[in-house]
């Protein structure tokens, strides 16, 4: 019989009494029944069937009147409509997306890099898309959450609804509303984590006079929906979003809040993690090459992490750890073993000799030597809307053992089920759901299909094993943390309150939750927070999938990586709605983030390697003395590790934009013209810039500068200093070919020197603009697709470019949804990112999340030369119009004119939809100059 539960218990599990005998056995006999006619699907699927994930080939059997529904009543796949968003693993072309789209695919992201399309798509086109040979796997949106932790609880006996998320456009009003009162108040910046005092970070910034100068921390979460609303209330500096990627919620926001307190002066960058699996890899690589961020944090989880090798979200933290960047993440919310909040155990598969129907398979026994126990009882309190994950120790993409996953209630039905083929291409890894209701009496059954014994680990994640009295006992061990928190590189970070308590039970009759020291600051007698995830973390495969032990793939072999490495605050204060009290290892990154900040503020250019031993060595023990799988190294301190690493004030002498005058009183620069450069240079740093100096080069065939450098003396922080340089073009340069300006700044202080390049335009711009209108028919904007419309444009007879100009353009402006007469119809324009592209490559974007629920863009000019820029634009002057600088500057796509100039725009997020219907492209060449 399958999985009866009591065959043998346990000695310290009470015997069950008759009566569950009976009900054991009859569940028992049902749970056979049901997980042989699953069974029967597997072995009898096409093979384009068997590169579908199982759940989608229940689904789409169901809907072609082929499901298991008398068999397995209480089956439940997932997919409740005719469309489902899934996550197409494959060769990225342009042949694939446009076969999606003609079967009516809704494209959400692309990642050619990694190798993955997310799109929504017809249930009854899933067999024809697992049916290329481009496609390798089809599998449902592989989901994500980040580390916040809950508000209240929402499953389990006396919990709380969740309350329900504000739609987009509740939330654009909300926004709008704090941000105006944000203005309109004379107080700014008053909220401050209370992290800065309990991690000593206040008195570390006073002493040591760093504050985050010359680095940039960037952060990757849901979203930054109220990016704006902090700004205006003093809370931010400008943020360096990613176009399109600002992605939808606050968390973000909050966690930029919380390093914006404890590192002031650091920069600070974002991109959203939620797009896709993929999409996250590739936003980790970008704030790395394209932003230039040293420090990444992020709070966020998929649930197809591997954990026993770095899968595409690990390899890219690897990369960018390798290129130099410090990388933090949370270490989760998942609990852990030692305040028995866990829903994870990991060990060595077990024979339970339980074969399974007529298919084959036995059971794992999870009791192993104990005795025999097939199920694993999930908590009653925690069981609603629970991801449960199975992963077992063969290598990514090569698994040739074969492992499924089932939830099944008391009586033996079976709820939900993983059963993929895996046959030595596919992952090693099962998943199943326990609806958003719950329900009392679940457990799980592994069963090996086929193949050999392997090492296993199975969670339930925000949800705990917990003993079944008198009938199961719930296995647990340590280890939760998975994923790219566990990359070797990277800093999982768990959390200790640094306030008030978490104000509820995690579950009814738990332990109280501890306190924070604040006003105080950390001690030794600080407690981590009940939920935060435990390690370590057992690591099987290299990246590329050669066994670390080979011939040793069991609970003995490879290597263990010891997780977390730090703890820090959580429970802290930010302005964000939802967020005003911020707990969760989501909470805790950003302080770990912030304080490495002012450790490479206050000294420039110490290696990571550096950076990670004043970290834990520095850190205040907690627990037991030395590393312990909750807090692993102890809380880290802002005043301590600079003590450790020492940390001076630093300057941060950079050139400004030079002003450039023609030595003839010319108002413009020509061939064979001399002028006098003004170069500026500004201090933005914490210290002194002594014995500043500047030599000025320029990469262009023929120019030269005289004299090659001058000498700027002191500059004080805050203060600019210039000087002169003669610049002589030679007669023979291209009318319209900009000389290249290159300002090297060299000072006293680590951070020198710093670099500059600037272009001077040369000849006179033209006065004629020459006008090109697009023509064509009204273009649908693809709805939440980053591929979005794009459009091109031919311009001939300009030559050089020497100013450019767009326009959206219409004949009467309204915020009529589906307008005809403006240039781009679309609701919520906050929602589009545009960008320009020249016949060189070079990009401009000219608006990106920017209009909020504003309806409509209508005669909207985007100019260098505005007075006012369109970034930031409230909804209330929407319908949009009027002359606005674009969100980067258009002078980006100056240069050879001539040739196919290219409009993308693009839909960043769902339900509102738009039309791209008229625009013009304005260009100006040159003309010899006096």
């Amino acid at each position: 019989m399958l999985l009866a539960l009591s065959i043998v218990t346990p000695a310290a599990a009470a015997p069950p009494d008759r009566d569950q005998t009976s009900v054991s056995r009859a569940a028992a006999d049902n749970a056979n029944r049901q997980i042989e006619a699953l069974q029967a699907v597997k072995v009898s699927q096409s093979a384009a069937e068997s590169k579908l994930d199982s759940s989608l080939v229940l689904a789409a059997r169901s809907k072609a009147g082929r499901g298991v529904a008398s068999a397995v009543p209480s089956l439940q796949t997932g997919v409740t409509s005719d469309r489902v968003t899934v996550d197409i693993r494959a060769t990225v072309s342009e042949d694939l997306l446009n076969s999606l789209r003609k079967i009516g695919a809704g494209i959400r992201a692309v990642s050619e890099t990694v190798g993955s399309i997310r799109a929504e798509v017809p249930v009854a086109a899933l067999a024809g898309i697992a049916g290329r040979k481009d496609v390798k796997l089809v599998e449902p949106a592989v989901g994500a959450m980040t580390a916040r932790q809950l508000a209240t609880p929402t499953g389990g006996p006396g919990a709380k609804p969740a309350k329900p998320k504000p739609t987009k456009e509740e939330k654009a009003k909300q926004v709008a509303e704090r941000t105006k009162r944000a203005l309109a108040s004379v107080q700014a910046g008053d909220a401050v984590s209370e992290g800065d005092r309990a991690h000593n970070a206040d008195k570390a910034r006073q002493q040591y006079g760093v504050t985050g100068i010359g680095v940039k921390i960037c952060a990757l979460s849901d979203g930054v929906d109220s990016l704006s609303a902090s700004r205006a209330a003093g809370e931010l500096p400008a943020v360096d979003v990613l176009p399109g990627e600002a992605g939808s919620g606050d968390e973000g926001t909050a966690m930029l809040e919380i390093i914006h307190d404890l590192a002031p002066g650091a920069e600070l960058g974002f991109a959203t993690a939620f797009r896709s699996d993929a999409s996250f890899a590739d936003n980790i690589r970008k704030l790395r090459s394209v932003a230039g961020c040293d420090i990444i944090v992020d709070d966020v989880v998929y649930f197809k992490e591997a954990v026993f090798q770095d899968w595409i979200i690990a390899q890219a933290v690897n990369e960018v750890t390798a290129a130099g960047a410090l990388y933090f993440s949370s270490a989760g919310n998942e609990g852990n073993v030692g305040d028995g909040t866990s829903g994870h155990w990991e060990g060595d598969f077990v024979d339970s000799g339980q074969s399974i129907g007529k298919w084959g398979g036995t059971a794992h026994n999870f009791a192993g030597s104990s005795g025999v126990q097939i199920y694993e009882p999930i908590s009653d309190a925690s069981s609603a809307g629970v991801p449960v994950l199975l992963n077992w120790s063969d290598p990514l993409g090569a698994s040739a053992n074969d492992y499924d996953l089932y939830l099944l209630d008391r009586n033996g039905n079976v709820i939900s089920a993983s059963q993929n083929y895996q046959t030595g291409t596919q992952d090693p890894y099962e998943r199943v759901n326990t609806s958003n209701f719950g329900g009392s009496g679940l457990r799980l059954a592994i069963v090996k299909f086929k193949g050999e014994n392997r090492y296993l680990s199975l969670s339930a994640l925000r949800s705990r094993f917990k003993d079944t009295a008198g009938v199961l006992t719930g296995y647990v061990t340590q280890g939760e943390i998975f994923g790219h928190a566990a990359a070797k590189d990277a800093f999982a970070v768990a959390a200790a309150p640094a306030a008030t308590a978490l104000p509820f039970d995690l579950e009814p009759g738990d332990p109280a939750n501890p306190k924070g020291p604040f006003p105080g600051a950390f001690t030794g007698a600080s407690k981590v927070e009940r939920f935060t995830s435990d390690g370590p973390r057992r690591i099987i495969y290299n990246a590329d999938g050669t066994a670390i032990t080979p011939g040793n793939v069991s609970s003995t072999g490879g290597v263990v990586r010891q997780k977390p490495e730090i703890t820090a605050a959580d429970g802290v204060t930010t302005t964000v709605p939802d967020f005003e009290t911020f707990f969760g290892t989501s909470a805790a990154a950003p302080h770990a983030a912030a304080i490495a900040g002012l450790v490479l503020s206050g000294n420039p250019g110490l290696a990571p390697a550096d950076v990670r031993e004043a970290l834990i060595n520095t850190a205040i023990d907690l627990e037991k003395p030395g590393f312990d799988n909750r807090s692993g190294n102890g809380i880290v301190m802002a005043d301590r590790v600079l003590a450790y690493t020492g940390a001076s004030p630093q300057p941060l002498a950079e050139a400004q934009a030079p002003t450039v005058r023609a030595n003839d009183g010319g108002a413009f620069i020509d061939p064979g013209d001399t002028a006098t450069v003004t170069l500026p240079v500004t201090n933005r740093g914490d210290g002194i810039a002594a014995s500043t100096s500047v030599v000025l080069t320029s990469p262009t065939a023929g120019v030269t500068i005289s004299p090659r450098s001058k000498f700027y003396g002191t500059i004080d922080k805050g203060q600019t200093g210039s000087n002169t340089f003669t610049l002589t073009v030679p007669a023979n340069h291209p009318l319209g070919t900009p000389v290249l300006l290159d300002a090297k700044v060299t000072y006293s202080g680590a951070t020198s020197p710093t670099t500059a390049r600037f272009p001077v335009s040369i000849g006179q711009p033209s006065t004629v603009v020459h006008d090109f209108a697009y023509a064509g028919a009204p273009l649908a904007i693809p709805d939440n697709d980053p591929t979005g419309v794009t459009v091109p444009v031919q311009v001939s007879g300009i030559g050089p470019a020497s100013r450019v100009t767009l326009s959206v353009d219409g004949t009467t402006c309204t915020t009529d949804a589906g307008a005809t007469t403006v240039g781009i119809d679309h609701t919520f324009v906050g929602d589009l990112v545009g960008t320009l592209r020249s016949p060189t490559g070079a990009t401009a974007t000219l608006f990106a999340g920017s209009g909020s629920n504003g309806n409509n863009m209508c005669k909207v000019v985007f100019d260098d030369r505005a007075a006012a820029p369109f970034k930031g634009i409230s909804a209330d002057l929407a319908p949009y119009t009027g002359t606005w600088r674009p969100e980067t500057a258009l002078s980006n796509v100056l240069g050879a004119a001539d040739g196919t100039w290219t409009l993308n725009v693009r839909d960043t997020a769902g339900v509102d939809t738009g039309t791209l219907r008229a625009f013009s492209l304005h260009v100006s060449g040159f003309v010899t100059g006096s």
